[in-house]
This record gives structure tokens, sequence and C-alpha cells, in this order.
């Protein structure tokens, strides 16, 4: 179990790999970004994305299912106040395998709850070449395996 003490400022891992596929592409669309660029082959050939892509909002899901995978169902997480930035930066198409990079940017124990801490990351969605895809900051709450201390 991962308590807010086990995450250093300066840390990064990497953990899962997610292959994304068309008819997820197409089907999460369909109900939730039904944009061309995300439906239809030859619409999304025309544009400067170079054919069919998965969502944004996609690939926030996907992310949340590699970061649980990864190290948020063991550990001790208290949920999340948001995201502070999310970019979009290179077109995810059809058969793209991901993973998922960490870095802790900050570490912080909550002044008002001394039972959890904060950490915020950067996490970046990577392609097998090592091309960051999507690029998120956020911060977490994990409770804190020594509630009430608070090194000097």
């Amino acid at each position: 179990m991962l308590f807010w003490e086990d995450f250093h400022e300066g840390h990064v891992a990497t953990c899962g790999r997610y292959v994304v596929g068309r008819e997820e592409i197409v089907a999460f669309a369909r109900d939730y970004d039904p944009l061309p660029i995300h439906l239809d082959d030859s619409a999304a050939e025309a544009t400067r994305l170079g054919g069919l892509s998965a969502s944004g909002w996609h690939l926030c899901c996907i992310f949340m299912r590699l970061a649980a995978d990864g190290f948020l169902i063991g550990s001790d997480c208290l949920g999340s106040p948001g995201l502070e930035e999310v970019r979009f930066l290179k077109p995810v198409h059809p058969g793209t395998v991901l993973s998922l990079r960490r870095h802790v940017l900050e570490t912080r124990s909550s002044k008002s709850r001394p039972e959890m801490g904060l950490v915020t990351f950067r996490f970046e969605l990577l392609d097998t070449a090592g091309e960051v895809r999507t690029d998120l900051v956020g911060t977490i709450l994990f409770g804190r395996r020594n509630p009430g201390f608070r090194p000097a």
C-alpha cells in the first residue's frame, strides 16, 4: 500500500500498456464527442490530424485507467481536487500503444487535515517511441502512514 510518505519530489515512474483500438475510438466519440475526426476515417484524413484520432476526453479516461491500475488502486488514494493542466500534444490514432509516466512535482502535508497529504504530479501519456501524446498536471490526496507527523 502506498501512502503520502512514499512519494518524493523528483521521482519518476512509468507504468502500464494500453492499445487504443479503432472501434473504441468510434464508440467513445459516438457517445461523448461526436466530431467527424473521431467518427469518420475520410473526414479525419482530410484534417491536419492525418486520420481518425481519439478524443482528448477519451485520452483522459485512458490516463485514469493507467493511473488506477498502475498505482492508485494499491494506494491510500483519497481522491483529487482536480487537474490544473491538460494538453493534447499529438493525435492518437488506432493501434497506438500508450503507457503512463508520472513525475512527482511537489508533496505537501495538509495543514487542516493531518491524516492526509497532497502530491502534485505531471502525467504523460507516451507512445512506444517515447513521444508525449497527452500531458496532464494535477494533485492527488493520499492518506498518511503517520498522521500528524511533520518532518522538520
